[in-house]
């Protein structure tokens, strides 16, 4: 009778396990390297921001916004965080 309990649960726990290899796992990862880029931006880096807009980074302002430069001579603040959503002139090998 108790086996057949705990078998009740085994369904349960392989969905689980399912979900953690499918999705939580690969966004952790996810979030892990979107924090590294957004850690190395520097001036000159060629971003895309949540917007769609593409843009340069002219400086970085309190470790947590970036000044990007949209075009001549119309510059924008931006949380860098939630902002800058991709490098584009990211030249690293992805493995």
């Amino acid at each position: 009778m108790e086996g057949s309990g705990i078998g009740q649960f085994i369904p349960l726990i392989l969905i689980f396990v399912i979900f953690y290899f499918f999705l939580i796992r690969p966004q952790q990862k996810k979030v892990k390297e979107h924090k590294a880029m957004v850690e190395a931006l520097k001036r000159g880096d060629k971003v895309i921001t949540s917007g769609g807009i593409t843009g340069t980074v002219e400086r970085i302002i309190d470790n947590d916004k970036v000044e990007v430069e949209i075009a001549e001579n119309v510059k924008v603040e931006i949380v860098k965080t939630t902002g800058i959503q991709a490098l584009l002139n990211n030249t690293e090998i992805k493995k």
